[in-house]
């Protein structure tokens, strides 16, 4: 169901007038992303016809733009991801883990975004592993699946790496599974302390080899000894590495991964209202407690824009990635010896990415399976309802 309005809905309306006053200080991407959104799931796309294979109900559906920024097409992407990966849980507790950049480095992030996310993803991983692999705290060799997401959720520039790790990992030396405590995995003051001097050391490596730039607020820092200088007090500053309690099952893994991996600054229904006073929403104060947590917030319709668009990252660059026992072609392999470990069953030998997935909702009136009857092109209408259709409609009435 369509909600009240839609960040495409903004963008249709006042994304003309933000494009013509900023013009030239646009990139291409934000061009490119503002135009997807704006045309996504309209005739601009082309589209096709579904008609039910029992009661002959039929349906336009326009094409979705499939642009990782577009809120209404990250819903079907996210199911998809979790279909793949659902055959990598363990029967074990799920931990959620987050590594949180200090402003001070955000502000460095913000003019340098693909080097410093990829830095924040390598050395929170590299934390992780790190101490879990120490006899001194688990002793083994864990998963990690990582999120990236940029925003707060008054959708201000807010870097941080959500994971997920299983309750455990296999021994270094590859004889047994070692499972954490029940309640905890890893000490978040020592992963800080790991994950601090980690980033801090390379990013100074990367300001040396020259590969950071500096803007607007920032621009003094391109001074060797300006940078120093702003990065003294961080040196000294606790770095924020939070952990939950672990998930009760993988069934909510899965679900809570639904909500996070395919996330964008804003969705749909966070939005309560847009008029000429600008964009309300809904937001969380993380300052207040209780009921007092949720919050409303109104911004000029040109800042809403502004917020939305700082998050959209560099071309090429993934916010999902995995680490250890999850990383790469070895993944099977360790996730099957994870299973044999754990005297668990192991799934059905097929790629679950071969399967296909009709994720197109059934009919609105007998709940059957629609198919499609038509396809048109972009900037074309589809012809009038099949004479079938007609039939039936006419019949029903």
């Amino acid at each position: 169901m369509r909600t009240s309005i839609e960040v495409a809905d903004i963008f249709r309306s006042a994304g003309p007038a933000y494009r013509a006053a900023h013009q030239g200080h646009l990139n291409l991407a934000h061009l490119k992303v503002m135009s997807a959104i704006e045309h996504c799931r309209t005739v601009a796309l082309g589209g096709h016809v579904e008609a039910c294979e029992d009661c002959g109900e039929w349906r336009i559906a326009y094409n979705s733009c499939r642009n990782r920024h577009c809120p209404k097409c990250q819903s079907a992407a996210a199911r998809a991801w979790l279909a793949r990966r659902e055959a990598d849980l363990l029967p074990v507790g799920y931990f959620h883990v987050v590594f949180t950049l200090p402003n001070e480095v955000a502000d460095i992030a913000f003019h340098n975004k693909a080097l410093v996310y990829d830095l924040l993803f390598k050395t929170a991983s590299q934390t992780m592993l790190t101490i879990a692999a120490d006899p001194k705290h688990l002793g083994a060799r864990i998963g990690i699946t990582a999120v990236l997401h940029t925003w707060g959720s008054a959708m201000m520039h807010h870097p941080h790496v959500h994971m997920i790790v299983p309750g455990g990992g296999i021994a270094l030396d590859g004889s047994r599974w070692i499972s954490s405590r029940p309640a905890f995995l890893l000490p978040v003051r020592v992963l800080g302390k790991l994950f601090r001097r980690l980033f801090l050391t390379r990013l100074l490596q990367l300001r040396d080899a020259g590969k950071l730039t500096f803007f607007g607020s920032v621009a003094h820092l391109a001074d060797r000894r300006a940078f120093v200088r702003h990065l003294s007090p961080v040196r000294k500053k606790r770095w924020v590495v939070y952990a939950k309690s672990p998930f009760a099952g993988p069934e909510a893994v899965l679900a809570y991964l639904s909500l996070y991996t395919h996330r964008v600054a804003i969705s749909n229904s966070r939005l309560v209202s847009f008029d000429e006073t600008g964009v309300t929403f809904r937001y969380k104060d993380y300052r207040r407690d209780g009921a007092d947590r949720q919050q409303i917030m109104t911004l000029a319709t040109t800042e809403f824009i502004r917020r939305f668009l700082i998050h959209l990252l560099p071309k090429g660059f993934h916010r999902i990635r995995h680490y250890g026992l999850l990383a790469g072609g070895s993944r099977k392999t360790c996730i099957a010896r994870a299973r044999e470990l754990l005297n668990a069953v192991q799934p059905p030998d097929h790629d679950a990415a071969d399967a296909p997935v009709d994720f197109r909702p059934p009919c609105p009136c007998c709940g059957g399976r629609m198919i499609v009857i038509e396809v048109f092109e972009r900037w074309r209408q589809p012809r009038g309802p099949p004479e079938t259709a007609a039939t039936n409609r006419e019949n029903a009435s």
